[in-house]
């Protein structure tokens, strides 16, 4: 399992410099507006190869189909990398039948209803998630911190919604 996990991770950084590259200093015109992202939020963290531990999470808890749902969704993704920094056997523990629950609470605490562009973040405070509790945001020096993670890559967008790349696993109950 930890195999498939590390290898299903290594493509968000094409995709980030594709999203940051196509939308860097073109300014908005009608035939923008006809564009949309064919991948859906889970297509599209599959694709991008960096979210393959939120991918199998996201599998175990049962919500792909939510996440392929209509939407719009905005999901504070943490990549690979931030799962890894959680202390050894935190993975594979919540990947657990058994701990199914507590998974999801997780994972629905990465979500927020609606479309959510950075442009959007920086102007919150706080934002509620589908798993009830509130997000605390906040911006200094130009850097977005979401709870205690730090949003590293934004604006990934998504026929469902919106991806914003962080480095921390958010935790309910913990900011």
């Amino acid at each position: 399992m930890k195999r498939n996990i590390i290898t299903f991770c290594t493509g968000i950084v094409t995709v980030i410099a594709s999203s940051a590259i196509a939308g860097s200093g073109c300014g908005y015109t009608p035939r923008d507006s006809d564009k949309k992202a064919s991948a859906d939020i889970v297509d599209t963290a599959v694709a991008a190869g960096s979210f393959g531990t939120l991918v199998a999470a996201v599998q175990a808890a049962g919500l792909v189909d939510t996440l392929k749902g209509d939407g719009p969704f905005t999901v504070f993704a943490p990549t690979d990398d931030a799962f890894a920094s959680l202390p050894e056997g935190t993975v594979e523990s919540l990947l657990l039948p058994e701990n199914r629950d507590q998974l999801v609470s997780i994972l629905t605490y990465h979500v927020v209803s609606g479309k959510v562009m950075a442009s959007d973040v920086v102007n919150l405070t706080s934002a509620d998630t589908v798993q009830g509790d509130a997000l605390a945001i906040s911006v200094s020096e130009g850097t977005v911190s979401i709870n205690n993670a730090t949003v590293v890559q934004t604006d990934i967008e998504t026929s469902n919604g919106v991806i914003h790349v962080i480095d921390t696993v958010l935790l309910p109950g913990q900011s």
